[in-house]
């Protein structure tokens, strides 16, 4: 049994970093809320992430680079499909590419993304 004054290890954490409403531009100073505009777009941006099969294509760009070809066989997905998730995951900047020759070579657009799968992950394993 722990004692009062050690916190619980499977308590959640409070959360110490916080927003900063007086240096990020798209938080309304007088709600201290993000704008309209911003929370728009960061629903469009979580919606994309609601295909699992694009979360297992990130999972694959997160440990290296990939041609098209390599990924389908990676995550077991015709190419077409394959090429029909990486252009929506384009259209909202969380895979990008590089051409070397005939070969497209496909990667996490930054470490953003990258720092934003690590999270997701290691939250959903807080929960097992």
């Amino acid at each position: 049994m722990s004692s009062p004054s050690s916190p619980d290890p499977g308590a959640p954490q409070a959360v110490s970093d916080k927003i900063d409403p007086e240096i990020d531009p798209e938080i309304d100073p007088e709600t201290a809320l993000i704008t309209i505009e911003k929370a728009q777009r960061m629903a469009e941006f979580f919606a994309v992430l609601g295909d699992p099969n694009r979360w297992r294509i990130l999972s694959a760009l997160a440990t290296e680079e990939l041609r098209v070809r390599d990924l389908a066989q990676r995550v077991g997905m015709g190419e077409s499909a394959v090429s029909h998730q990486l252009r929506v995951l384009r259209t909202m900047r969380l895979v990008g590419y590089t051409r070397q020759g005939r070969n497209v070579i496909y990667r996490l657009q930054d470490h953003h993304i990258l720092n934003l799968y690590r999270d997701v992950s290691e939250h959903l394993d807080e929960l097992d």
